[in-house]
């Protein structure tokens, strides 16, 4: 059966990726001060995706204050498994559009690492997420007349800001999310052409930090000295989260992280790590320095917390005058490892940058998330269907890793069914800069990817019993 259909997709992939562009040229940023009509339009152009590619039940669905998730359905294979596919549909802020090669929301083909890549913002994270389901689909569909399984899909419309809404979305939409597995399609490969399956996420804990020294800004040269500079006290509060090794500095953050047990770290030294590899696949400049923890900084990405400042700002960098600026502002994220209570290491953080501020300076914190971290038992057999999907998919047995990044989605989603497997796998390789820049998906992966779908289908119907 799967055959026929992993033929129709190699014939028809094009067709394929015209959907993926078509998605990513609608600037869907869920962030505040973005249009929220992009958001909708979003949502529109997914559920017509859906529904052309076979899916019946085809539905908006909104929750109040949130953006627009979409749900469908196709349930017509009795005694087989119900599968729930996730994806999102929201993208980043494009970040600096001078940056860009070419426009962040036109989809744009040509070479790059590994080969012919799409680029655009949302081409990986997570539009491919969502093409990989429909793509897999609508090959069953046209090959077969029907799937081996039975699916329930959910994009959901808020993920890059924190499925803050995700409680209610449960709440009013039980009905529709009933399931034996999880399949995410939401993470990345271990490198271009190896695929993985991801087995632990962090979690994430943001806050906004504004400091203010006065009611408008003023000129340098007429009032430095006296006046407290805001800018120099929020740098003053930032480099004392950290030590000089870059490790957490906050008292207590660290004292519930477990330490790597000697399996685990068995565990990690299987997976393949080139030092040199890593520092090209980040972009480090060669003076600078690994941070080192743990067994390998792979390991240290996903199994060890981190502190980061993600932005920060005081004046303008185009508009940079002689003056004393009244506020500076950064946002500041810890990703959290499991055991870690994400609302206890908030508070912590709270109270450090409370206790750090100099001069006598207005500070004030605004809460973004606190999600925990997760991590899942690979004993299922779901698992053994997706590491020979992947494989058959990619020509290369999958790696089990841990990814640094959070979904919000995932823990909920899987404790509401009740503990149900979750399969993270995506299309993401250490060159697609997600978030940054440039962001796209490497051409041929894609189509691994969508194979490894069309397999999964297959291997989740023979080897799952209900």
């Amino acid at each position: 059966m799967d055959t026929r259909a992993a033929a129709y997709l190699q014939e028809n992939f094009q067709q394929y990726l015209e959907d993926l562009k078509t998605l990513v040229r609608v600037p869907s940023v869920s962030f505040p001060d973005f249009p929220e009509r992009e958001m909708r339009r979003s949502a529109e152009a997914v559920a017509a995706l859906l529904k052309k590619r076979g899916l019946e039940n085809v539905q908006i669905l909104d929750v109040p204050g949130a953006h627009p998730y979409v749900y469908a359905d196709w349930l017509h294979a009795p005694g087989k498994p119900t599968l729930l596919l996730y994806a999102h549909h929201d993208v980043q802020p494009p970040g600096r559009e001078e940056v860009w090669k070419s426009p962040p929301f036109e989809p744009t083909l040509r070479q790059g690492p590994g080969g012919e890549r799409l680029y655009g913002r949302g081409a990986a994270d997570d539009k491919a997420g969502v093409v990989l389901h429909t793509a897999a689909i609508d090959s069953y569909l046209k090959a077969e007349g029907k799937l081996p399984v039975n699916v329930r899909i959910v994009i959901e419309g808020e993920e890059e800001v924190g499925s803050s809404h995700l409680p209610e979305f449960l709440k009013l939409h039980r009905d529709k999310l009933s399931a034996e597995v999880l399949v995410l399609t939401d993470s990345g490969n271990f490198d271009i052409g190896t695929p993985a399956l991801t087995v632990a996420l962090r979690g994430l804990v943001e806050m906004e930090v504004e400091v203010r020294a006065l009611h408008k800004t003023v000129h340098s040269g007429m009032w430095g000295g006296p006046v407290p500079d805001p800018t120099m006290a929020l740098t003053k509060i930032l480099s004392g989260l950290v030590d000089e090794n870059g490790r957490i500095a906050i008292p207590g953050v660290l004292d519930e992280v477990r330490p790597i047990s000697p399996a685990e770290e068995a565990e990690i030294k299987r997976t393949p790590f080139s030092e040199e590899e890593f520092r090209r696949q980040v972009g480090m400049v060669p003076s600078a320095q690994l941070l080192r923890e743990g067994p390998s900084p792979g390991a240290q990405v996903w199994r060890l917390p981190s502190l980061t400042v993600n932005a920060i700002q005081a004046s303008s960098r185009k508009q940079a005058g002689n003056i004393i600026c009244d506020v500076a502002w950064a946002k500041v994220t810890i990703r959290l490892v499991p055991d870690m209570n994400p609302l206890k290491v908030r508070k912590q953080l709270e109270d450090f940058l409370r206790s750090r501020v100099p001069w006598g300076l207005e500070l004030h914190l605004k809460s973004e998330a606190a999600n925990p971290a997760w991590a899942t038992d690979t004993a299922s057999p779901a698992f053994a269907a997706a590491e020979a999907a992947l494989s058959r998919g990619y020509g290369k047995a999958p790696y089990k890793i841990g990814c640094g990044g959070s979904i919000p989605f995932v823990g909920p989603f899987a404790q509401a069914l009740g503990g149900a497997p979750a399969l993270l796998i995506g299309v993401e390789d250490p060159y697609t800069d997600a978030h940054g820049e440039n962001e796209s998906v490497l051409v041929s992966d894609l189509r691994k990817g969508m194979l490894g779908q069309v397999y999964l289908f297959s291997e989740m119907a023979e080897r799952w019993r209900k």
